[in-house]
């Protein structure tokens, strides 16, 4: 029987909610304090962003769920009661391989994921020349993914739409609430398939809510569907996976920039330093370590 943690649990809570759930990209430490300090009631780690930072690579399947388990539970903690949404590809394999993820991600402190039904190696969504496997195929990663013992969330993700339509796409989220799936995630997907995926589900009795991306790699993200429009179709979770690391990325450039050109990073917008060491906790450390210091009459009696 899956004992699920307290943050998977919370998260599958705010799937079953009436609210859309808007879950920022983080990426770090420090990103995750800042999501946690805006009121974030969950968090995402996109595969894209770990192979750029820990890699240095375009998201071409560099990255593998090992190097994903790795940067999210070097941030978990951060996090505190704010569950994750982790990125998980293909599953880095076949059905065997993707169980072995879903379990190295709760191991990691993860509470849920997304699990895709590209070929390996996957490509960015927003690429072209994507490949999907068959959907029995598919369908049997999110199977493994879901008997896995964990607990964890289980998103399915589906990339069809662009390669092989709605009706591929209905068909695949259909054979994902099959395979108990806890949510289903079609890349690409309008208001229409989104609408689409909802009543086809409904249908079957299964009417299992959707995560919708907002993601910068899809072009303007102040265009699409609202939020009322996506709590219509069913959708409670919005991924926005990359705009702090782009945002981060930016301030970096600009702040090198100065430091080489001007000497430095004055003229540059910058979090000051006080702010960065309380966010990461420096006054409850400085006084834990007062409580633990041994007082000086005592280290003076023990030298003597």
């Amino acid at each position: 029987m899956s004992v699920a943690s307290p943050n998977a649990v919370r998260l599958r809570e705010l799937l079953a909610g009436p609210d859309v759930v808007r879950l920022p990209g983080v990426y770090d430490a420090v990103s995750a304090a800042l999501a946690v300090a805006a009121g974030a009631r969950g968090a995402c780690l996109s595969g894209a962003t770990v192979s750029a930072i820990d890699l240095g690579l375009p998201d071409l399947g560099f990255v593998h769920g090992t190097d994903i388990a790795a940067r999210a539970s070097s941030l978990v903690p951060a996090l505190g009661a704010v569950p994750l949404l982790a990125d998980a590809d293909t599953g880095y394999g076949n059905a065997l391989q993707a169980r072995r993820t879903t379990q190295v991600y709760a191991a990691a402190g993860v509470a849920g994921l997304h699990l895709e039904d590209q070929v390996a190696p996957k490509r960015c969504g927003h690429l072209g020349g994507k490949e999907v496997v068959d959907v029995d195929e598919a369908a049997n990663r999110v199977r493994a993914a879901a008997d896995s013992g964990t607990g964890l969330v289980i998103v399915a993700r589906t990339d069809a739409l662009s390669v092989r339509g709605v009706d591929a796409v209905v068909h695949r989220c259909r054979a994902f609430a099959e395979a108990g799936a806890d949510a289903v995630f079609v890349e690409g997907a309008t208001l229409d398939v989104l609408l689409s995926v909802r009543s086809a589900l409904a249908a079957d009795g299964r009417p299992l809510p959707q995560v919708y991306n907002r993601s910068e790699a899809g072009g303007p993200i102040d265009a699409g569907p609202s939020d009322e429009q996506l709590a219509r179709a069913g959708v409670r979770l919005v991924i926005h996976p990359v705009s702090a690391v782009l945002a981060a990325a930016a301030a970096v450039r600009r702040t090198m920039t100065a430091i080489v050109g001007t000497g430095h990073a004055a003229a540059v917008e910058r979090m000051p330093w006080d702010d960065l060491t309380a966010l990461v906790g420096l006054p409850e450390l400085l006084r834990d370590e007062l409580r633990y210091a041994v007082p000086t009459a005592a280290r003076e009696m023990e030298g003597s």
